[in-house]
């Protein structure tokens, strides 16, 4: 669960960035940026793009900043991905800051101008 919750800063920010279309964004994948490292992390969980995974980005995309139920259903099913596949966590949390994921819980990490609970 912790690494669901250190990924949500990058999957929003990208879902902010890019919208609906997120999972096909490829030009600013090697920008290194919070809403490119969203963009990869939400490719390696969702990159099949089924239904459900749409269904959850475009309920994100459509709502607004604050919309705590919608940012729930992301990171549930980030959780749901993670526990089908114990390797896909583990190759995420690889792919976040060492700051993120190197001490969780100690502290506030920056992104982007904000600041998410480590």
């Amino acid at each position: 669960m912790e690494t669901a919750n250190d990924v949500m800063p990058y999957v929003t920010a990208a879902i902010d960035a890019f919208g609906t279309g997120v999972l096909a964004k490829t030009g600013e994948l090697a920008a290194d940026t919070p809403a490119a490292r969203g963009s990869r992390i939400l490719q390696r969980v969702f990159g099949r793009g089924d239904a459900r995974a749409r269904d959850v980005i475009e309920r994100v995309a459509g709502a607004k900043p604050d919309d705590e139920a919608g940012r729930t259903a992301l990171r549930l099913a980030i959780e749901e991905a993670f526990q089908a596949d114990p390797l896909l966590r583990r190759e995420v949390a690889a792919m976040l800051p060492r700051a993120a994921w190197a001490a969780p819980g100690e502290g506030p990490v920056t992104v982007g101008g904000g600041t998410a609970a480590g």
